[in-house]
């Protein structure tokens, strides 16, 4: 116990308490608060919801975590997440009380970023999860952030954070690990395509970037998205293209370029075979539309 740390009737409890800046709200997640308690023989929280996430890792004792119905026994070194607006409930085992580090944090991509070390709403319990080297990082964490005053920054913070789940991602427990039916490798194939369809990308290099094969990687993205990779980034050039005809004064050529045709002639060919009309007629007849 530390001279940080707060009883009351139930726990131990050091908390830190987060105002997220702008800076950091326009990301993708944040930090809200970052804590660890140790908990007392008559322990027990729930069932309740809560607004944020809450990733929670157990540093000593044994309890019992459930969530979406179900029960998971908890002991050292598992991590459990509280997801937003899911009850939940968890308590300790009286005879080897829990003492628990956790940070809670939210944003878009907060359920994105727990996937990547394989915790999702109907997977929100992993083994052996937590590493010494994760615990320190946490505790020099709240230590950084104690005292806003001594140097610690929003930037600070959020550096903090990110690199809190790039090293649990990385540790033995979790690397490799994939929510069940996200298929994180196919997501990131079609996210690299998202952002670089106009970049001269092949399909060759779009799986080796997922890291799996050629074929099995155009199969299975067939089979979730309705189109065959190539289809898709064709599709991606075309609805660019047709934004830039309508909403830009750039020349044929230069929207050719801009979605990555060498030409005019081959931009103009693949434009009137997928839209049905060569890209100058598609603009004019846009423009008389408004």
């Amino acid at each position: 116990m530390t001279e940080s740390m707060k009883e009351d009737h139930h726990e131990f409890l050091d908390i830190i308490f987060f105002t997220p800046s702008e800076f950091e709200k326009a990301g993708g997640a944040w930090p809200i608060r970052i804590g660890r308690n140790i908990a007392k023989t008559n322990y027990h929280i729930g069932p309740r919801t809560t607004p944020y996430y809450y990733l929670l890792f157990v540093l000593e004792g044994e309890g019992t975590f459930i969530q979406n119905g179900q029960r998971h026994a908890l002991r050292a070194r598992d991590a459990f997440c509280l997801f937003p607006h899911v009850t939940h409930e968890y308590w300790t085992d009286p005879e080897d009380t829990l003492q628990k580090i956790f940070i809670a944090f939210d944003g878009a991509h907060a359920a994105e970023l727990l996937s990547r070390i394989g915790l999702t709403p109907d997977s929100p319990y992993r083994s052996g999860v937590l590493t010494p080297e994760t615990a320190s990082a946490m505790r020099s964490f709240m230590e950084d952030v104690r005292k806003p005053q001594d140097g610690a920054s929003d930037l600070g913070r959020l550096t903090r954070f990110l690199t809190l789940f790039d090293r649990i991602a990385r540790s033995p427990a979790t690397k490799g690990l994939q929510p069940d039916s996200a298929t994180p490798w196919l997501q990131k194939g079609k996210e690299y395509m998202d952002i670089h369809f106009a970049g001269g990308i092949s399909v060759e290099g779009v799986s080796a970037h997922a890291g799996v094969d050629r074929t099995h990687f155009a199969k299975q993205f067939r089979k979730a998205y309705g189109l065959s990779p190539v289809q898709y980034i064709q599709q991606l050039k075309m609805t660019q293209a047709k934004r830039l005809l309508v909403q830009t004064p750039l020349s044929l050529t230069e929207v050719a370029h801009s979605v990555g045709y060498p030409d005019l002639f081959s931009f103009s060919k693949a434009f009137k075979k997928q839209v049905g009309l060569p890209p100058n007629r598609y603009r004019t007849a846009e423009s008389s539309k408004e």
